[in-house]
């Protein structure tokens, strides 16, 4: 069976659609694979969203958003064999009934069937450094029974980093003032089982479950020969370590309620990392052995309920929507020294240790409807309101009342030729862990905690063109320009200290021009070229000196 994309309006076309049989050459394993070869389109992952939200990324299955947060789109798209794919519809966000969509959407319509898998091995073997890698691979398998279809996959996004060499220190003048032979490796192990299921109810009733279970296995060892006249002779152990696990378990029901459609949302994550980090260094001379050892285990949990009503009146789509939201982060963490016995002696460090919780609730309406033959609105508006409560040796409790929503407009003056336009006003989604103190031995450095953060809130604007060149494929331009307040960066805090904080505004732009250009014009069967040119311009003031330059992170050009 095959669900039929949502669409607001009746009169709503996707302005292309492909089947497996358009990308035969290329040989798609899956829907993934598939979605990476449509011309001029470029899949985006959803926000990093408080909750879940409204609609976010680019990718719906079935005409749904997936309700999965843990889960990126990319690995349950890539789940979804090409034998169970119908065709995928490249439409306008803003002229579907699920608000927070915009820009170019890829709507994978899929069937159910009898049973079919698929599978990748990936092994990787260095000359240098680097361990063989062995555990790198996915598998998955489809099908359907009765009412239920369903999705299973084990996939392991393994990896084995390492570099090695000379490492020279100079000082001011050039002179060389430490001389290093250096070796780093970094192993992971990512397992995750994952699975969704479709439900066909009675009447006109739809549930879906997913659920996800990952471990994590992270190594990294790094071993440092130094030599320098005024600091002697040494050698640099370092070991970091992270073992854990973390599970999802989410799932929604909906159905047909008066005149409209009810659908009910809810979802638990839980996620436990014990972390250790330890250097030694011993000398040569025989000097007593020098070190540190910072240990920490968090624990975090989420609990999402939401509820969603939509209908349709006259030309337009409305919904209602509400969300309440639970997170919380509770933390130990213990720092060690060396002592002269060569064993660990624990050092005080309460500021390292607490919890953060915060609950949330929010509400929004969205409307929208054809302006005319070409033109499309859709609107959403609320607010949420928040809770935060920190406890530990910085304790504190905050509240917050703040409106969000957006307005995106979809244009389509002619065959070929798409535009959309979208404002929003958002808020970004805080890392608990930043409110704690936290020590990095592998960079000598550590955060002092900041119990004043609150989220980033937003201005943006995005516009995206998009113009079908024939059979010389097909090009995309994106400009974006985000104002943002109260970004979060690194801050002095106190006479010496620096953590995660606040800065009052920051601007980001960014142009993007992508294509997909076939060169069967040329001759060259089979071939394409995809192309990105992209500038990012940014800008903020420096909490310590006050002067404007890049956003971390971002360069102008990329």
């Amino acid at each position: 069976m095959a669900c039929a994309p949502a669409y607001a309006q009746e009169t709503a076309k996707p302005a292309q659609s492909y089947t497996p049989t358009d990308f035969a050459q290329f040989s798609p394993r899956n829907a993934m694979d598939m979605l990476q070869q449509v011309p001029g389109f470029v899949i985006r992952g959803g926000d990093d969203a408080r909750g879940l939200g409204e609609a976010s990324g680019n990718i719906l299955i079935n005409g749904e958003r997936p309700s999965s947060k843990s889960l990126d789109i990319e690995s349950q798209i890539a789940r979804i064999s090409i034998n169970n794919v119908i065709r995928v519809e490249i439409v306008d966000g803003a002229t579907l009934n699920l608000p927070g969509l915009s820009g170019q959407v890829a709507n994978v319509i899929t069937k159910s069937g009898g049973l079919t898998g698929q599978f990748r091995w990936k092994g990787e073997a260095r000359a240098h450094f680097a361990d063989p890698l062995f555990t790198n691979g996915d598998i998955s398998i489809s099908g359907s029974s009765g009412p239920i279809e369903f999705t299973i996959g084990l996939t392991n996004p393994a990896n084995r980093g390492a570099a090695g060499g000379e490492t020279r220190i100079l000082d001011a003048g050039g002179n060389l003032i430490d001389l290093r032979d250096d070796v780093v490796r970094n192993n992971a192990d990512k397992p995750k089982l994952s699975g969704s299921f479709k439900i066909d109810g009675p009447g006109s009733s739809v549930g879906n479950v997913n659920f996800l279970y990952r471990r994590l296995n992270y190594r990294a060892f790094e071993t440092s020969h130094r030599q320098s006249a005024t600091l002697g002779n040494r050698t640099r152990e370092f070991i970091e370590r992270e073992k854990g696990y973390n599970y999802e378990l989410g799932g929604d029901y909906a159905f047909d309620l008066g005149g409209g459609r009810l659908k009910l949302i809810g979802l638990e994550r839980y996620e436990t990392e014990p972390y250790q980090q330890q250097t030694i260094t011993s000398f040569a001379n025989g000097n007593p052995s020098t070190g540190d050892r910072y240990t920490q285990l968090q624990i975090s949990r989420e609990h999402i309920g939401r509820v969603e009503y939509a209908w349709h009146g006259g030309k337009a789509d409305w919904q209602i929507s509400g969300e309440a939201a639970f997170n919380s982060l509770d933390k130990t963490a213990e720092l060690f020294t060396l002592n002269a016995a060569g064993t660990f002696t624990p050092l005080p460090y309460p500021e390292g240790s607490g919890g953060v919780k915060e609950a949330r609730y929010e509400a929004m309406l969205s409307y929208g409807r054809p302006l005319s033959s070409t033109l499309t609105l859709q609107f959403s508006g609320g607010a949420e309101f928040s809770k935060l409560s920190q406890s530990g040796t910085a304790g504190l409790n905050r509240s917050f009342k703040r409106p969000k929503g957006s307005l995106a407009l979809a244009w389509a003056p002619h065959k070929g030729l798409d535009v959309s336009l979208k404002l929003k006003r958002a808020i970004g989604q805080l890392d608990f862990g930043d409110f704690l103190a936290r020590v990095f031995l592998d960079e000598g450095n550590a955060n002092t905690g900041n119990n004043q953060l609150v989220p980033e809130q937003s201005w943006e604007a995005e516009l995206e063109v998009k113009k079908d060149l024939g059979r010389w494929g097909s090009a995309t331009l994106k400009l974006s320009d985000y104002r943002i307040e109260d970004y979060v960066d690194f801050v002095p805090i106190g006479l010496s200290g620096e953590s995660p904080g606040n800065i009052p505004r920051a601007r980001w732009r960014r142009f993007e021009l992508s294509s997909s250009t076939p060169l069967t014009p040329l001759g060259l069967k089979g071939m394409k070229l995809d192309t990105v040119v992209a500038l990012e311009i940014s800008s903020i003031a420096d909490p310590l000196t006050g002067l404007k330059h890049n956003i971390s992170g971002l360069n102008d050009v990329s």
